[in-house]
This record gives structure tokens, C-alpha cells and sequence, in this order.
């Protein structure tokens, strides 16, 4: 093990439009360019204590040194860049599992580069025309398995998030409990003592909705009660509120409590609601799913069910790193939150 346990000399950043090399971290460190490689390229654990990884870090850091990852790529015949694809580029939650993935991509010298696939059910185009020599792995977030066939020719490592995780020798999953959110959701309106939900469904045909879907239709009919009538809308505000007074407009007993399977879904709802002169929570209830900024901006404030989203992308990119390295990547689920506010309440 080389190691150095005496302080590094003085350390500062280096002259305006000179680019510090690893030489330079290393001298100021008072280590060998080896050391400076295996600590940058997070391969120093059990090879170099921690306080020298400490050390040249802090070295790294005060140069102003950045690695020169065309470089190392040419040398380890890798790209050390992941593909995250996702159904939306606008949508908030996406953005906050790019921030996962990428928090920990960087940690390991990775980058993640970002590309939509709109609906998630494909077949996603190649971005680069040949994937295979642009990129090491893909994770896809809320998308169908067979959508990513085009990318790479099929044949990159892929990690699935917020996807069917009984697919026969499908890839790895990390998954939210989709199942748990919504029948917490489900059990709340039931009971405040709703009787007469209905489900404005997102139209999208991935896994995730037919979850929400099912569930549904399960706690109505553990409740005693007949499905859910339902209402299909796209994932924007306009086409929900459509669907709102469709559900509200129907033949029958007005819905007590609109369900929905998404905060945006649910804000069309509320407008929809309100185009029809009804209160919410007073004529009609809302929830949402996601928790969203926007749920804690709707007045009253939205029902809702918190997503990890950051915490799917960190695990989405561990596990990628995992299947990189050789290693197994087993399925992973995780708890959703439920967050009750001011848009439910006991039926009128």
C-alpha cells in the first residue's frame, strides 16, 4: 500500500488556462500518480488509506483538477458513461431520478447523459446510431423492457426502473412500490368513507398504470363495492380535466372522490371539478400520486403519494455499476409515503 500520512505541501489552483494533470495532484498530494489514478478512479479502497484518498481529493479539488475521461476511455476501452431513458424530458420526477443516477455516476467517474423516449412503450430510437461504442450500460426509467431493443441492438448491460420485475429473464429492476402507494391511496378515501370513487387511469400502457389499475379495483371490491368507473387521460392538465367532467357528468351517483394516478392528472381534475361548480374537498375529493411541487401548490393543498425519485436513480446507477463490474444486481423495491392534505375529506 503507498501511503502518506504526513500533510500535503502547499496546495493551490493552477495558472489561468492551464490545465492541472494528474502529475500536478500528485506532487502536491506528495503521492505517485498511481495513488492519484486508484483514488480518482474509486479504486483505491483496501489499497490506500483513507486519509491519503482524503488527501489527494482535497488536492484534486484545490487544482482545480478535472480527470480527462477521453482519455482513460481510450485506455480502458470504455465510454464510463451511462444512457438514462426516460418517457418526458419536462417532467419533474424524471428530473429528480437524473439527479440520483447522476450524484452516483459521478462518484464513480461516470457520466449520464439524458434522452426521451416519449410514452415509454417505443421502440426508442439509437441515439448515437451505434450505442455500443458511445455508451457502457442504459437505465430506463417508466418504460416498457422490449421499447429499449433498438438501443445498442439489445445487447447493452440494462437496469429497468419503475418496471415489471416477473419479466422471465428480463433485466434487473428497482422499483417503487407502486402496488403499496396505491392501495394506501385506495384505503384512505375508503376510509373517510367514500363509496362512489372514480379513477381517472393515465392512458399509457406500461406497467406501472396497469398496477394502479388492478389495485384499485381490488380494494373497491375487498370494500364490498364494484369497480372503480373510470376515466382515461393523457398526462397533462387539459385532458384531465376532460376526464374529471366526464367522471363528474356521468349517469348515476355523482363520485365522491376522484382517484388519479398522477399530481398533474389530479390538478386537471380539480379544474375539472371546478368547471362544474363543485368544491374540493367539499362537493368532491381529489388525490394524486407523485407529490410533485405542484401538489403543495394547488389550493387546497393535494392528497398525494411521495415518490423516492432521487433515491430510484441513486440504486438505478448502483446497480448498473453492479452489473459493470461483474457483479449480481438483485431486484429492489422501494416504500412509498402517503401524505394526506387538504384535498380529501369525508364525503358530502
Amino acid at each position: 500500500m503507498h501511503d502518506a500520512d504526513t500533510g500535503p505541501p502547499s496546495v493551490r489552483r493552477g495558472a489561468p488556462g492551464v490545465r492541472p494533470t494528474s502529475r500536478d495532484v500528485a506532487r502536491a498530494a506528495g503521492v505517485s500518480q498511481a495513488t492519484v489514478s486508484l483514488v480518482l478512479g474509486g479504486k483505491w479502497h483496501g489499497r490506500v488509506s483513507e486519509r491519503t484518498a482524503q488527501t489527494v481529493r482535497a488536492a484534486a479539488g484545490d487544482l482545480g483538477y478535472r480527470p480527462n475521461l477521453a482519455a482513460r476511455s481510450l485506455r480502458l476501452g470504455a465510454t464510463r458513461t451511462a444512457l438514462l431513458v426516460v418517457p418526458a424530458l419536462t417532467h419533474e420526477y424524471f428530473a429528480r431520478v437524473y439527479t440520483g443516477a447522476a450524484r452516483v455516476a459521478d462518484e464513480h467517474g461516470f457520466g449520464v447523459v439524458l434522452y426521451p423516449s416519449p410514452a415509454g412503450v417505443g421502440p426508442a430510437r439509437d441515439p448515437f446510431g451505434s450505442a455500443r461504442a458511445a455508451i457502457d450500460g442504459v437505465i430506463a426509467s417508466s418504460m416498457a423492457a422490449d421499447a429499449l431493443s433498438g438501443i445498442g441492438d439489445g445487447g447493452l448491460p440494462l437496469v429497468m426502473l419503475d418496471s415489471d420485475p416477473d419479466v422471465p429473464g428480463g433485466p434487473p429492476t428497482v422499483n417503487l412500490a407502486v402496488a403499496d402507494g396505491m392501495r394506501q391511496i385506495a384505503r384512505h378515501l375508503l376510509g373517510l368513507g367514500h363509496r362512489h370513487i372514480a379513477h381517472i387511469a393515465a392512458d399509457v400502457d406500461t406497467w406501472t398504470f396497469r398496477v394502479r389499475t388492478e389495485v384499485v379495483d381490488t380494494e373497491l371490491a375487498a370494500a364490498g363495492l364494484p369497480p372503480a368507473a373510470r376515466q382515461r387521460s393523457g398526462l397533462d392538465v387539459a385532458t384531465a380535466r376532460d376526464a374529471a367532467v366526464r367522471a363528474l357528468s356521468a349517469p348515476g351517483p355523482r363520485p365522491t372522490a376522484l382517484l388519479c394516478d398522477g399530481d398533474i392528472i389530479a390538478a386537471g381534475a380539480c379544474k375539472g371539478a371546478r368547471a362544474l361548480g363543485l368544491r374540493v374537498p367539499d362537493d368532491v375529493s381529489v388525490s394524486g400520486f407523485d407529490d410533485l411541487s405542484l401538489a403543495s401548490a394547488l389550493d387546497p393543498e393535494l392528497t398525494t403519494v411521495r415518490l423516492p425519485a432521487e433515491a430510484i436513480g441513486e440504486r438505478g446507477m448502483g446497480a448498473l455499476l453492479a452489473l459493470l463490474a461483474g457483479r449480481p444486481a438483485p431486484a429492489v423495491e422501494l416504500p412509498l409515503t402517503l401524505l394526506a392534505r387538504a384535498s380529501t375529506a369525508p364525503p358530502p
